[in-house]
């Protein structure tokens, strides 16, 4: 499997998880799937590769296949914008297509290296942010804390969908209902993980400081 297992051991190790298990129950995966993938017993996808990637700060083509440099290629001071969301009622985030975002913006106040950002698309989010405005997040891939209940959060589900909803209890424990700012409620949701929004950049202004990556 060309050390990908070993790559992947490296980048939890890099981290600081001393343990498998502990990278894993940081971040919300099951104990048996990460360590299996580590161990080489279950070779795992591009798809997981970049949410490890994500988790641990390397590039997601480093670690599956060895391509590049370890650390992904960025511009101190900058952070790439990852998608849109708020193009359908859903609240659904659309991820722009590859590994090098085409729009970058400047690190928010408070901001740290994990800082990301989402553009609004639409009206379906009024109210929170218009239609071109910006909504700065810190890329942690943990899983949802007690602080997050009752705000506004960005969430990726069992689904693979990446939302911005309000994170509300479920009917159970490990579950949780999602409420959307336009559209039906969605009850009792699996969360892989969980963001606070850090800063909200209205239309204006994010039209002057968004530019173009190099």
């Amino acid at each position: 499997m060309d050390g990908r297992e070993q790559r992947l051991r490296q980048a939890r190790i890099d981290r600081g998880y001393d343990t498998a298990a502990s990278a894993a129950d940081a971040h919300g995966w099951s104990r048996n799937t990460y360590a299996s993938n580590e161990n080489g017993n279950a070779p795992f996808s591009y798809r997981r590769a970049k949410e490890y990637a994500a988790a641990f700060g390397v590039s997601p083509e480093w670690l599956y296949d060895a391509a590049g440099a370890m650390q992904p290629v960025g511009e101190p001071g900058w952070v790439p914008i990852l998608g849109h969301v708020g193009a359908n009622p859903d609240g659904t985030v659309l991820f722009a297509l590859g590994q090098d975002p085409s729009e970058l913006a400047p690190i928010p106040p408070g901001g740290a290296d994990k800082a990301r950002a989402l553009r609004v698309v639409g009206h379906s989010m009024r109210g929170l942010a218009d239609d071109g405005a910006l909504i700065y997040f810190e890329d942690q891939r943990t899983a949802p804390t007690p602080d997050m209940l009752g705000q506004v959060v960005i969430v990726e589900v069992d689904t693979d969908e990446v939302l911005v909803k309000r994170l509300l209890r479920g009917s159970r424990h490990g579950v949780y209902d999602l409420e959307s700012i336009a559209g039906p409620m969605r009850h009792d949701a699996r969360l892989r993980w969980a963001a606070h929004i850090t800063a909200i950049i209205p239309p204006f202004q994010a039209r002057r400081i968004i530019r173009g990556a190099a």
